[in-house]
């Protein structure tokens, strides 16, 4: 059987690839990464699999496609995801104004994540460009609300950043952290939730839509929080999606229970991503809902931030209470967001705050990892460079 070429696209130069399965390009960033490590047992096991063909996995999963170097939610980023071993590709999905799912993070990034500000669209933003001034920084407020379906089509994606000294609109929409890059941004290809899901299903990954918290008031001209999350399921029944190939995510509590309740196929594999900020990872007392309650409630899978699986013991990373209370309450774990930070030199920041003396540099990553996986059982980890995960799951064999 002859397979379709897919083209893939990097700033106008395209290559033919084949749409299968196994097609997975670790580049060189996790060879780097190995290179950095301590020595050790885990380094050599590491070391051995550089060079070695790797398998794509849903150990892996793509977080807003691949932005440590692609502008996030775009087709260039999900394609490259995919390209690198992501088994399981994220669409973080809102709406527009006319109603219609798309994917972007936040309903308000459109003016750190597109060209919005440079087109004739600008003037429909909730907040037009301001200019900086003094020690008041320049600001926007542009909104997928703000734009009807096609409007938002017509606009290029871009690596999410934004220069707050800036006094023109061309200048707002630089500052690009220098950790990340312009190399692959020239083009942006923005996604419906519809497309993403053609997009996905032709490159053979699984999906993890979120549901994500409208900026507007609900309902939002008759658009309530139930249809809005019923519609995001209704997508995927549309498209003939097996309910198995999908985990639909969100930090609200009630959009998981509506799932389970309404959408029982689907509902089981609904992700409740952690986002109180009152929980101490270190102290089960601070869990409410507890572990064994929200089990009690139909929800299976949590994914909680990096720190909060993580602690440390007498200078060594270690699988933390709030990890060992979820697995003992039967609930699957998934870790957010690997590569996000940026260089690890400085302790890797908000992400790894409960164990930031125990990290002195990207060397610490595949540490990081070897704990989630091995200690604390993740079934997955959400990255911004799947490369990374891919490469460790394909040497360890996980699938």
């Amino acid at each position: 059987m002859r397979l379709k070429p897919v083209l893939f696209c990097l700033t106008g130069l395209c290559a033919a690839l084949p749409a299968q399965a196994d097609t997975v390009e670790l580049g060189p960033r996790p060879a780097y990464l190995v290179s950095q490590m301590a020595d050790g047992a885990l380094k050599d096991t590491l070391m051995a699999c550089i060079g070695k063909p790797a398998k794509r996995t849903q150990f892996s999963i793509s977080h807003r496609g691949a932005p440590l170097q692609f502008p996030e939610h775009t087709e260039e980023g999900y394609r490259a995801a995919a390209l690198m071993g992501a088994g399981v590709l994220e669409c973080d999905v809102t709406f527009t104004k006319d109603k219609e799912l798309v994917c972007r993070h936040s309903q308000n990034d459109l003016h750190t994540t597109t060209n919005i500000l440079t087109t004739d669209l600008a003037g429909k933003c909730t907040q037009t460009f301001t200019a900086a001034s003094g020690d008041t920084p320049a600001s926007a407020d542009c909104r997928t609300s703000d734009l009807t379906l096609a409007e938002f089509n017509s606009l290029q994606g871009k690596m999410d950043s934004a220069d707050k000294s800036a006094t023109t609109p061309e200048a707002y929409q630089k500052g690009t952290a220098p950790w990340r890059t312009e190399l692959y941004a020239g083009t942006g290809t923005l996604m419906t939730h519809e497309a993403s899901i053609r997009l996905f299903k032709d490159l053979g990954v699984r999906f993890t839509p979120e549901l994500k918290a409208p900026e507007v008031e609900m309902p939002f001209d008759g658009f309530t929080q139930a249809a809005y999350a019923q519609k995001l399921i209704d997508d995927y029944k549309a498209a003939g999606i097996p309910p198995e190939d999908v985990y639909p995510q969100s930090f609200n509590l009630e959009d998981v229970l509506y799932w389970i309740e309404n959408e029982p196929d689907y509902g089981k594999q609904a992700i409740y991503l952690e986002g109180r900020r009152d929980i101490d990872p270190a102290n089960p007392e601070t869990f409410s809902p507890s572990m064994a309650e929200l089990k009690a409630m139909g929800v299976n899978y949590l994914a909680p931030p990096l720190f909060a699986l993580l602690a440390q013991e007498d200078g060594k990373i270690v699988a933390s209470a709030y990890a060992k209370a979820a697995r003992e309450a039967g609930l699957e774990l998934i870790a957010w967001s690997l590569e996000r930070s940026g260089p690890l030199s400085s302790g890797g920041g908000w992400y790894y705050q409960t164990v930031n003396d125990a990290i002195d540099g990207d060397g610490k990553l595949y540490e990081v990892v070897d704990v989630l996986a091995r200690q604390v059982g993740v079934k997955g980890i959400f990255s911004d460079w799947p490369a990374t995960t891919s490469f460790y799951a394909s040497c360890l064999g996980l699938e």
